[in-house]
């Protein structure tokens, strides 16, 4: 019990809370933990859904698009984070109120816990086909629960350790990307990937593809503030993140869809989502790497998961040991459930329904309604400008549920030519606008003072909008 309260004790201390953080990092350091950060299995799996549903040339350009498109939404979101210093659960505060930010919180809790599940399974997969190739024993369930449980004792006690080791990991994926290019162009050429024939009985459009890659960066902008409240200006926000996390999700997803195009050509069967053909087609040096890059990314979620639960409300907080250990033990049953692999894409959707208009909401209020600027009032427990109506935004919140609805409509009753999640976030970005539009403040735009910095005797930022709120060295 004293080796308990010992550890409970060290972790309060060690915590990463969600009170203003003053970020230091440039531009190309910020690039640098994005490109660590998505450079993981599931983004390159994820490139593995779209052949042969469509021609190579058009997912490798659907890839594109749809990156440069959610790369929009996850820096405007994490340009927030960098001007105010807050994580991005804790922005939600000033959008849906104090008490109402419990609501993306928990959607984001939930959906950590299900990146958790779909990333223990597929590093366990992955070490069962190393090991049944070796020794002929099979058992991806046990595989997949022995790496969350892994996950769990690191994201307790390793995650400072993981998010150092990280960028190294990042750089022994790349070398394995450029050796699985260089065979896959050594034995056949281009023209041999352009002519595998699209199969259009399998359900994928183009529209689709950009559909599933712009909700990948959805996936990532819950943690966009969480990390770019580390960059040093909105310069560094813009630039290292857009180009980091563009980078590594065009190099991931067109390795994906490149990877099953050589598996496919060679005769081999090729399911896609399926690591396990990538470790027959390259070898156990791939596999090696996919475990540990998804063992530093796992550790990170459900690192993340337990503190957005932790501090979940302004003001106080649980305590992450007891709430590691319970979010862990979910996470480790989770992780048995091998069949959401075969339901990805409608993981995706459930994203995409969850968070499309979160985010819509979150931008519209500071870029338009709050004109740029947040106030001390959003590190309140009670009462200020974020109140609303007893803590709640009730606007906020029904703006929300109509968008999440309209999510699912768009993709289950009335599908759309285009997919749903560009459709969804313009209906919630529109009627939120609309509906909250009186309630605008006033004035020019303000300069936000950086809440690290700001006192509570001096809680509204200076009306300055030329002068940058991060610091210029």
């Amino acid at each position: 019990m004293n080796l308990y309260r010992r550890l409970n004790a060290y972790l309060e201390a060690h915590t990463d809370n969600a009170g203003p953080l003053r970020g230091t990092a440039t531009a190309p350091r910020l690039g640098m933990i994005w490109l660590a950060a998505n450079l993981v299995v599931t983004t390159l799996l994820t490139g593995t859904l779209f052949i042969p549903g469509v021609t190579m040339g058009t997912a490798l350009a659907m890839i594109v698009v749809g990156t440069l498109i959610g790369a929009v939404v996850l820096t405007l979101v994490g340009n927030i984070g960098t001007r105010t210093g807050l994580p991005t659960m804790a922005l939600t505060r000033a959008s849906f109120g104090t008490r109402g930010t419990y609501v993306p919180v928990a959607a984001n809790v939930l959906i950590l816990m299900g990146w958790s599940w779909v990333q223990a399974m597929l590093a366990g997969v992955t070490v069962n086909a190393l090991v049944e190739q070796t020794t002929g024993f099979s058992n991806p369930v046990l595989f997949s629960v022995i790496c969350e449980v892994i996950v769990v004792l690191l994201a307790i006690f390793g995650h400072e350790g993981i998010s150092r080791v990280e960028p190294w990991l990042a750089v022994a994926m790349i070398i394995v990307i450029g050796t699985i290019f260089y065979t896959a162009f050594t034995a056949f050429s281009p023209a041999d990937y352009a002519s595998i024939a699209p199969a259009p009985e399998l359900g994928m459009t183009s529209a689709i593809v950009l559909d599933i890659v712009v909700a990948t960066a959805i996936s990532w902008t819950v943690l966009s503030a969480d990390i770019n409240r580390m960059a040093r200006s909105s310069r560094a926000n813009f630039l290292g993140a857009g180009i980091g996390y563009s980078a590594s999700t065009v190099i991931s997803m067109s390795l994906g869809a490149i990877a099953l195009g050589y598996v496919m050509l060679r005769g081999d069967e090729a399911p896609a989502f399926d690591p396990s053909i990538l470790v027959t087609a390259f070898g156990a040096p791939f596999a090696v790497v996919v475990f540990l890059s998804v063992m530093a990314t796992n550790t990170m979620a459900v690192y993340g998961m337990v503190t957005s639960a932790v501090n979940a409300r302004a003001g106080g907080r649980l305590k992450f040991l007891p709430t590691a250990l319970v979010l862990g033990g979910i996470s480790v049953v989770g992780s048995t459930w091998m069949a959401l692999l075969d339901q990805f894409t409608s993981f995706l959707v459930v994203i995409g329904s969850l968070f499309v208009p979160v985010f819509a909401v979150m931008i519209v209020d500071y870029y338009v309604l709050r004109r740029r600027s947040y106030s001390r009032d959003i590190l309140s427990a009670s009462g200020g400008r974020y109140w609303y109506r007893g803590g709640f935004n009730p606007v906020a919140l029904a703006v929300w549920a109509l968008g999440a609805a309209a999510s699912l409509a768009f993709t289950y009753l009335w599908p759309l030519p285009v997919g749903a999640t560009l459709p969804t976030f313009a209906l919630t970005f529109l009627l939120y606008l609309a509906l909250s539009w009186r309630g605008r403040e006033q004035g020019r735009p303000g300069r936000q003072r950086h809440l690290a910095e700001a006192s509570d005797s001096d809680p509204d930022p200076d009306p300055d909008p030329a002068e940058d709120p991060a610091p210029a060295g």
